[in-house]
């Protein structure tokens, strides 16, 4: 074989140039086949595997031309080189073949991950709405949990990969296994906190616990995510403060904003009105709200009183409930505390204060309050110390 070789170099070299010349006039039409017959979904996995074959062709291409013109060169020079070309024929029948299928499996598989991994991701997430910035919201997830899982199957499949090719030009792997495996414990010691904080982001990511806009109280903090990724998250709480929380440190995360908020309101009145007509009031100021051109929008379902929450010292306090879109539970909290007060005022509706009544014991047949301004003057006292007023009177 080899001395068919050796002698017909010349016409291997034309051979080979003439195909790779053919190989480059054909691959832009194939390109172009490939863009109008495959859906697009598919042309960028199919855009990788494309170049690994066009470098695989190329380079084998490459090997066999290298060869022939050695072998050209050499036979002029009267050198025998058919021995040595049969031993290292010899060694690439034996082993060479099986490493190039080692590698061309190994890199298949890649292409398959990466053309895979993507769609696995996409099924398995949940995003919150519709529309496009729920499918912007599902691309992002899917791409950045995709560029995490991708590269970490494709680590793996190169570990395996030069462990067999190694094993098959006979190398001993057991001892770089051995190596291998205590470097990976001393790792593992030395970065544990790190893959702790990547293990809880993706968590975080994949469940969709939070994601940038929202506000959350996590590791003790309340702010708005500015930032969530694998290794942490940044809040920036109302002060303009930024925190930088690891994502393992998140023990329990409380989000404000998810899918929907709400109004939760305690509205205290004194104790001698008349709480039908109070709860009246507050579910027309409610209806009004709901009614409004500006903040008519941001709510889900109009805050109404719901019951009588608490006998409380100095008033008696009425539950009012309500549903806003997500953020927006503020500003329609402030607006109904605003219009509930005018109504109260325009009603004639007491909102009490918290008050104390002191009594220092004989008031020498006076009483202490007067009864026009409910000041309290000093014991022995005959006239108000703040009116004027008599006392007792």
């Amino acid at each position: 074989m080899w001395e068919w070789f050796v002698t017909n170099g010349i016409w291997i070299i034309l051979a080979v140039v003439a195909g790779l010349g053919l190989f480059l006039l054909l691959k832009r039409w194939a390109r172009q086949s490939i863009e109008k017959l495959v859906p697009e979904g598919w042309q960028e996995q199919l855009r990788s595997i494309q170049k690994g074959v066009n470098w695989v062709i190329t380079g084998t291409g490459g090997v066999i031309l290298t060869l022939a013109v050695a072998a050209v060169i050499i036979s002029r020079y009267g050198i025998d080189i058919v021995p040595a070309l049969e031993g290292v024929g010899g060694w690439l029948l034996e082993h060479g073949i099986l490493i190039l299928v080692i590698i061309l499996l190994s890199y298949l598989a890649y292409a398959v991950a990466r053309a895979t991994v993507p769609r696995l991701v996409e099924r398995s997430v949940t995003v919150r709405g519709k529309g496009r910035r729920a499918r912007e919201e599902l691309a992002k997830r899917t791409h950045t949990l995709s560029s995490v899982i991708t590269p970490t199957v494709g680590v793996f499949i190169g570990i395996v990969a030069v462990f067999m090719v190694l094993s098959e030009v006979g190398v001993d792997i057991a001892p770089l296994l051995a190596g291998a495996g205590v470097i990976g414990i001393a790792l593992g010691f030395g970065t544990q906190s790190l893959i702790r904080d990547l293990l809880s982001g993706f968590f975080i990511l994949l469940e969709d616990q939070y994601r940038k806009g929202d506000w959350v109280s996590i590791a003790g903090v309340d702010g708005l995510v500015e930032e969530a990724n694998l290794r942490r998250t940044v809040l920036r709480d109302f002060n303009g403060t930024v925190h930088t929380i690891p994502n393992g440190e998140v023990k329990v995360a409380s989000n404000y904003t998810k899918d929907w908020a709400r109004v939760n309101l305690n509205i205290p009145v004194a104790y001698g009105e008349d709480l039908e007509r109070v709860m009246e009031i507050i579910n027309r100021v409610g209806q009004e709200l709901t009614e409004d051109e500006h903040f008519g929008p941001l709510i889900t379902s109009a805050p109404k009183a719901l019951r009588v929450e608490n006998f409380a010292d100095s008033a008696i306090e009425i539950k009012v409930l309500g549903e806003t879109k997500p953020m927006q539970q503020w500003a329609v909290t402030g607006e109904l505390r605003m219009r509930i007060k005018k109504a109260f005022d325009n009603e004639g509706i007491e909102i009490p204060w918290p008050h104390i009544k002191l009594y220092f014991g004989e008031s020498g047949g006076a009483d202490l309050a007067c009864k026009s301004c409910a000041h309290i003057s000093p014991p022995g006292s005959k006239f108000c110390s703040n009116c004027g007023g008599r006392l007792g009177s």
